[in-house]
């Protein structure tokens, strides 16, 4: 076993989520060992109201491991995924379609921890976590972002983002 990873998945969505599902089958391939938490209870509370939750219920499956995982999120995923990272040491961030600034009703704005190796993807049509945001995010913490030819869901670029994430875990593996 290469190591661990937490994929979250985004609101709306459940652990069997189209990205979550394929990044977690390539990551096994590959020898890593692969968890994806099932948020759906926590989101029946609304965006806002899911945060702590999500959060709570992924620092328990991070306290769980006996190693820092790699989190990889999607939309909501991500941004709890971020949060969590300033509560637990994690070994690498992988986040897609990330809200980058505020969720209305939720007092804390999205966060990463320093220094943890990070990649962002996006999408330039995205129109619930818009461009803009990212670019601005990624330019404030100095973050690698991808940014591809889709919409908030990224389904056209799976392939692209599959590649991506396996040159990731590569990176992190290789820096290990």
């Amino acid at each position: 076993m290469r190591g661990q990873i937490i994929l979250s998945h985004g609101s709306d969505s459940g652990p069997d989520a189209t990205k979550v599902s394929a990044l977690a089958a390539f990551a096994e391939t590959l020898g890593w060992q692969t968890h994806r938490p099932d948020y759906r209870d926590e989101d029946t509370l609304g965006y806002a109201g899911s945060i702590p939750p999500r959060i709570a219920r992924l620092l328990a499956t991070i306290d769980a491991l006996d190693v820092a995982p790699i989190l990889v999120g999607s939309s909501m995923g991500a941004f709890v995924s971020g949060l969590a990272s300033l509560a637990r040491p994690v070994a690498g961030l992988f986040l897609m379609a990330a809200p980058s600034d505020r969720i209305p009703g939720y007092a804390n704005v999205f966060q990463v921890r320093a220094g943890v190796p990070t990649q962002l993807i996006h999408g330039w049509q995205d129109d619930v976590c818009v461009p803009e945001d990212a670019l601005a995010f990624a330019r404030r913490h100095r973050l690698p972002l991808m940014m591809l030819d889709d919409d908030h869901r990224l389904s056209v670029s799976l392939d692209r983002i599959t590649e991506e994430f396996r040159l990731f875990l590569d990176h992190l593996a290789a820096a290990a």
